[in-house]
């Protein structure tokens, strides 16, 4: 009998041995192995502190598993679909999203055919022009243009008219005050060893942060390491806003305590950048009034910080809103006064009649507007297109 009971435990337990390693455990096993760090602790060099190890995950057995060369495949397959959504993606078309600003010129595209040129025909295209806030002092200079040509008899109709103005607000588009052609390219290149810097200044309100996030988005789609300076540290959540852009985009990001000084947020952002390798670094500013003298002498000492090595400030973009107008050029001049700015990023520029704004900055100030806003997307901040926005406004 004793036999018997001792025969019976022997027996349980090499079942349990058996079912212990039966070939699902180690699969089971494997697959946690290839998913997990082997240290029993992991250091977080930045923090420079020493996390718990997470605990086991108790994954289940999947036998119809991929293999690892199976599931390389899917996932290439997969990035490349998302690549090729991307490419395919089209732009925004300016006719489609300029609609406020394109029915001031409605009237006008309706007398298409006729061959009266008046003072009626020729006042309601000055109001169109007012009315958009391409400005005073650049609807005078197409006014007189156009005036000029229709004394002369060189304008046969309406057609012929809106062909004219067409030309005109081109060719203020095309060239600075000083008579050389627009550049509104973006500067990507430093002087070797230093990192590019664009630093992004204007109001409150304007779309900074915002701005700043799309285009890390894109230039991270690009192929490029892009570095996010908070350096408005006085806005509530500012920073905050700016990490879930980075998230987004896999930008890095820097942060500063609220209420911290901006300049050591730039400064600690560039010498990370430098360290790192990394291809650009896009660092927000607090939103400024521009009539405030102390607030924009402090805008300059950050703007000093950031051209110190290994930094090199290669923009300083000024975000202004498009549905202010003629005070956005106010606010363009008193910005670019005081840090050199070297170009406009427009935002909102489809949520308003006053898209003539664009004329006036360039015309009146010599800062190419290099980015438009035609939508909330992160796709819709666009290099601007000088003849897609006027035709856009003019064309039918």
């Amino acid at each position: 009998m004793t036999a018997l009971i001792v025969l019976v435990v022997v027996l349980v337990l090499v079942g349990a041995a058996v079912l212990a390693f039966r070939p699902g455990r180690k699969a089971k096993d494997a697959a946690v192995g290839s998913t997990t760090t082997a240290s029993s602790d992991f250091f977080d060099a930045d923090a420079g502190t020493t996390l718990a190890e997470p605990d086991e995950i108790d994954l289940e057995v999947n036998e119809g598993a991929l293999d690892e060369e199976t599931f390389e495949e899917v996932i290439a397959g997969e990035e490349a679909l998302l690549a090729e959504e991307r490419e395919s993606r089209e732009p925004p078309a300016y006719r489609e999203r300029l609609s406020r600003s394109r029915g001031l010129f409605s009237s006008l595209r309706g007398r298409l055919g006729s061959t009266k040129i008046d003072e009626d025909v020729l006042g309601e295209l000055e109001a169109s022009l007012l009315s958009a806030d391409v400005g005073v002092g650049t609807t005078d200079h197409v006014m007189d243009a156009v005036r000029s040509k229709a004394a002369a008899g060189e304008l046969d109709d309406v057609g012929g008219l809106l062909g004219a103005v067409r030309a005109e607000l081109l060719a203020l588009l095309a060239l600075d005050v000083d008579g050389n052609e627009v550049d509104r390219s973006l500067a990507r290149s430093a002087p070797a060893g230093r990192v590019p810097v664009w630093l992004f200044v204007g109001v409150n309100g304007v779309g900074k942060t915002t701005t700043i996030g799309k285009l890390a988005t894109a230039e991270a789609a690009e192929g490029r390491r892009v570095l996010l300076a908070a350096g408005d540290t006085f806005r509530a959540a500012a920073g905050d806003q700016l990490a879930l852009w980075s998230e987004r985009s896999g930008a890095e990001i820097v942060k500063g305590d609220e209420g911290g000084d901006p300049s050591a947020v730039v400064f600690d952002a560039i010498q990370r950048a430098g360290a790192r390798k990394v291809d650009l670094v896009l660092a927000d500013t607090a939103g400024r009034l521009h009539t405030k003298v102390n607030l924009l002498e402090e805008l300059k000492k950050v703007r000093r910080v950031a051209d110190r090595e290994p930094g090199s400030v290669t923009e300083v973009l000024l975000v202004l809103d498009a549905t202010t107008g003629q005070n956005a050029v106010v606010q363009a001049r008193q910005f670019s006064d005081a840090v050199g700015a070297t170009g406009v990023v427009l935002t909102k520029l489809d949520g308003t009649a006053r898209g003539g704004v664009v004329v006036a900055i360039g015309r009146e100030l010599g800062l190419p507007v290099k980015l438009v806003g035609l939508g909330e997307g992160p796709g819709d901040l666009v290099p601007f297109d000088a003849e897609a926005f006027i035709d856009a406004l003019l064309e039918p």
